[in-house]
């Protein structure tokens, strides 16, 4: 028997039995239907969170008080590493911003953070309050949609301002526009809207639209206290260069130790690169993905086992004819080709059919996501369908090779008085 024989009348076969092919066909299509949704999820949720950590800037470091131990205060592991940790303060960035301690630095951008209410005509939102430095809408790449941003002006003078972040802006006044010049209130106190940024989305540290910013004077004097008076959360450093990020951080270290005369091994600080933060995102994401996957794939393997019934009972039913074959001439081998063919022509064509279906189940997905306002798109990767076609190929053939070798293996007169 040629192969493209044997694909005849495995056709014939299942055309013979459409109902109960047709369901044995579901169990893979679901299966690969799920595989290629959840790897296009985990796909998409890993390309939304590099991306907007990459928009920010490949050369953008980021400096924490507290070592790696216990991690650092505001960044990924929230605390300090020991109790004699020295705080970040004004001076460091200061320090830091020297151009003959550290030539790889472009600029310096110190913050103090906090949570505070804001509240206008009745509405009101909790909040991210930064107070930051001229420096720092340059630093994070942010631009504002209208307005303008905090200047030195506003730092010298204490001046009660503030730059809203979109969704706060929404929060408050039910739209992100026109509103510059409006007074809104800051744990009770009057700071008056001079711009309204550009909306960016999530960060690494949560979204930027829902935040608000004032001048670091302003915040330090009258909104985030803190043990010290020029005591600092966290300094956003900008590099020359995306090359000279390693310099950068070399630099930036060595110039904290001389001023904290901490002890050698011994850091009371971490320094972040974007490519820090995007190699653990990634790391997360990964095996996020790989786990909805592994859940998706046991749905596969259930559709392989429904193979496997599927086709010992089309050999129960079949053995009179089974036992034809031989008598016929037909040989172990012809017969083995014939019921193999069969399993993976059920396998493929549900193969065939779950990537179609997998793929309208992520664009869905992608629609919803894009209706709710989110900046999520569910990407359906070629690794994802040549995983998913391959692994509905194995299972035909897999869960195929015993119902096939049982009937190979008929005596053609036993097969023959079967009833």
């Amino acid at each position: 028997m040629t192969f493209g024989q044997a694909i005849l009348e495995a056709l014939e076969s299942l055309n013979g039995n459409k109902m109960r092919s047709g369901l044995t066909v579901l169990g893979i299509v679901i299966g690969v239907a799920a595989v290629i949704a959840m790897l296009a999820v985990g796909n998409g949720a890993q390309a939304t969170i590099t991306g907007s950590i990459s928009d920010i800037g490949t050369n953008l470091l980021f400096v924490f008080s507290g070592g790696m131990e216990g991690g650092p205060r505001g960044g990924p592991g929230g605390g300090r590493s020991g109790n004699n940790d020295r705080p970040l303060t004004l001076g460091d960035a200061e320090a830091i911003a020297d151009p003959f301690a550290a030539p790889s630095v472009e600029l310096v951008a110190p913050v103090i953070q906090g949570n505070g209410a804001l509240t206008f005509s009745g509405e009101n939102t909790t909040t991210s309050i930064s107070g930051i430095t001229p420096a720092y809408f340059t630093v994070r790449n942010m631009q504002v949609a209208e307005g303008e941003v905090i200047n030195e002006e506003h730092i010298l003078g204490r001046m009660s301002v503030v730059v809203l972040g979109p969704e706060t802006a929404v929060n408050l006044f039910g739209h992100a526009d026109g509103i510059v010049g409006e007074t809104i209130r800051i744990e009770g106190q009057p700071f008056r809207v001079i711009g309204v940024l550009v909306e960016k989305g999530g960060g690494a540290f949560g979204s930027e639209d829902n935040a608000a910013y004032v001048p670091f004077t302003t915040a330090q004097a009258r909104l985030i206290k803190r043990g010290a008076l020029d005591e600092v959360d966290v300094i956003f450093v900008q590099a020359i260069s995306a090359e000279a990020v390693p310099l950068a951080v070399e630099e930036i270290s060595n110039v904290i130790r001389a001023r904290h005369r901490t002890p050698i091994g011994y850091d009371d600080f971490t320094v972040f690169t974007q490519q820090d933060f995007l190699s653990t995102f990634e790391t997360i994401t990964g095996v996020l993905t790989i786990f909805l996957g592994g859940i998706a794939g046991i749905s596969l393997l259930v559709g392989g086992i429904g193979i496997m019934n599927i086709m010992l009972v089309s050999v129960t039913e079949r053995t009179r004819e089974i036992g034809l074959r031989k008598a016929l001439g037909a040989r172990k081998r012809d017969i083995l080709l014939q019921f193999l063919t069969e399993s993976s022509l059920l396998s493929l064509i549900g193969g065939i059919i779950g990537i179609m279906f997998g793929w309208f189940i992520a664009f869905v997905v992608g629609q919803v996501a894009a209706a709710t306002g989110n900046d999520f798109v569910p990407v359906v990767g070629v690794d994802a369908i040549l995983l998913s076609t391959g692994f509905s190929a194995v299972i035909g053939l897999f869960f195929g090779i015993y119902p096939a070798s049982r009937a190979a293996n008929l005596e053609p007169v036993e097969a023959l008085r079967y009833e």
